[in-house]
């Protein structure tokens, strides 16, 4: 066996790919509604890019950072975001953006605590993973971590943001399930998860509105199920090879604020069947390689928070997706390295760097 003393040039080359690829179609899909909105064209496009390269400059820093940094400085890392998930609820320091109080900034600069709340979270469970690894199937193991967890959840959700919540909660279940936690477990969960989902609907209307668009969007075509018909008439004519870049019919008013949520939809209207595949190609390679240094890391702690990390993209990937072609209820996922957002993309590629300085300590046969 032999030790890994480079970074993982294909987690690299796809994760520069698929943020180029972003560009590239905020670009284009943001173009219409940037020039109504701001009298500038390219409006997202330019904000994006600066965000890109924090997150590009920053991926690159942080993959020289041993990982071993992070589980020492575990616990300070989660309170200092948990401080900032708080104080973003307070009137007058929260900014308010499409019904959600969830970021804080000033002037035109802001951040959004919840997006780097998802690393801290993957940080501190594979701590406590890695240091309670003969102790996790003990029922107090797992209530300690879940604990933790629906703690910062509820906190999400007084914001609200239901998408990265449930992106959180997901992605540590999955950490424990892989963790050799019981399988009995899973099934209370199970039953806690739809009875807590069920209440966090009925509590709140258009929740409940987005299941029966997800059902019958034909019910409420100018409502609740707008977006995800304007999505398919996106998807629809984009065949083979698309209607070409630039050309899109529907990021016309059609498909409100394009360049988020719905990019996707653009994308295979743009650039086809063809297009789709190339880009699901890349991200099947970037999940592929990233479990691989999960499953060669040298220690527990970096077996984790590889899973951790990669776990919590592809669920957003996978989320975002099946929203888009409507398999999915819409919960206002972004699609990794692709929607525009800029915390959601610095903080995807800050954690594509911890991969990166894992990747370098890799054990390989």
């Amino acid at each position: 066996m032999k030790q890994e003393n480079r970074i993982n040039v294909l987690i690299l080359t796809t994760t520069i790919l698929l943020t180029l690829i972003g560009l590239l179609m905020v670009s284009s899909s943001s173009q219409i509604w940037a020039e109504f909105k701001y009298d500038n064209k390219y409006h997202y496009f330019w904000r994006q890019l600066v965000f890109a390269g924090v997150g590009i400059v920053g991926m690159l820093i942080i993959a020289k950072i041993n990982y071993q940094f992070y589980k020492t400085h575990a616990a300070k890392i989660f309170i200092g975001v948990l401080f900032l998930l708080i104080i973003v609820l307070i009137p007058g320091i929260g900014i308010v953006r499409g019904g959600a109080r969830s970021w804080i900034g000033v002037g035109t600069f802001s951040i959004q605590p919840s997006e780097f709340m998802k690393i801290a979270c993957i940080i501190l469970v594979s701590k406590y993973l890695a240091d309670y690894y003969k102790d996790v199937k003990k029922p107090i193991s797992v209530l300690s971590i879940l604990g933790i967890i629906i703690g910062v959840f509820g906190l999400i959700m007084l914001q609200p943001d239901f998408g990265t919540g449930l992106v959180i909660i997901a992605a540590v279940i999955v950490m424990l399930f892989i963790s050799g936690v019981n399988l009995s477990y899973f099934f209370y969960l199970l039953l806690v998860g739809l009875a807590g989902i069920t209440v966090l609907i009925i509590s709140a209307p258009y929740r409940l509105e987005r299941i029966f668009a997800y059902l019958d969007p034909w019910k409420d075509p100018l409502g609740s199920g707008f977006q995800i018909i304007q999505s398919l008439y996106a998807i629809a004519p984009g065949g083979i090879f698309g209607v070409g870049f630039g050309n899109s019919i529907q990021k016309y008013f059609y498909l409100p604020e394009p360049q988020t949520d719905f990019i996707f939809a653009i994308i295979i209207e743009e650039l086809g069947f063809i297009g789709g595949v190339v880009i699901l190609v890349l991200y099947a390679t970037f999940f592929i390689t990233s479990l691989n240094v999960s499953f060669h890391a040298k220690d527990l702690f970096g077996k984790f928070l590889a899973l951790g990390i990669t776990t919590i993209i592809f669920i957003q990937f996978f989320i975002n997706i099946g929203v888009v072609i409507g398999l999915l209820p819409v919960t206002g996922i972004t699609l990794p390295f692709i929607s525009y957002g800029g915390s959601s993309l610095t903080v995807t590629l800050l954690g594509v760097g911890i991969i990166l300085n894992i990747s370098k300590y890799q054990i390989l046969e």
